[in-house]
């Protein structure tokens, strides 16, 4: 008796698939981006200089594992703040083999001004949810997030 191959499985339905939907989600957010927030801040270059203005003087090593970011991108993203003249590297004087990273007055005027257009770029991502799913929302994604960072 000869055996049957298995019957091929029908298609999947991409809407009950989480990983689709969270690409999905994540495209909207970059067409919101540009059109609320920056054509030409990135939304990591934001988280960068965010985290800066929230705690000046990081060396890279931190300040990536700040905004969760590799160490090849957070070197793209340094280079990139620095040759727009939004932040600058000096030598630590306690550790002569660390540079810390700061703001320049430019990179605080400008993440000044990016902070609120985030918040209208969210208001949008969000704008069908109610306070109690926006907040739901945040504590799954938090769940999912931590659960599958890398340690």
């Amino acid at each position: 008796m000869t055996k049957q191959p298995p019957e091929a499985p029908p298609p999947d339905d991409l809407m009950t698939h989480p990983g689709h939907l969270l690409r999905r989600a994540v495209q909207a957010m970059n067409l919101l981006w540009d059109e609320e927030v920056s054509h030409s801040i990135t939304s990591p270059q934001f988280a960068a200089l965010n985290a800066l203005y929230g705690e000046p003087n990081l060396d890279q090593r931190t300040l990536g594992l700040r905004v969760s970011l590799d160490r090849s991108t957070m070197a793209e993203v340094v280079a990139r703040l620095s040759a727009r003249g939004l932040i600058r590297t000096e030598r630590d004087m306690r550790d002569g083999r660390r540079k810390t990273i700061t703001l320049t007055r430019k990179g605080v005027q400008t993440v000044q001004q990016l902070i609120p257009r985030t918040h209208a770029m969210t208001a949008r991502l969000v704008g069908p949810l109610d306070t109690r799913q926006r907040d739901e929302l945040l504590t799954l994604l938090t769940k999912v997030v931590r659960a599958n960072e890398r340690r």
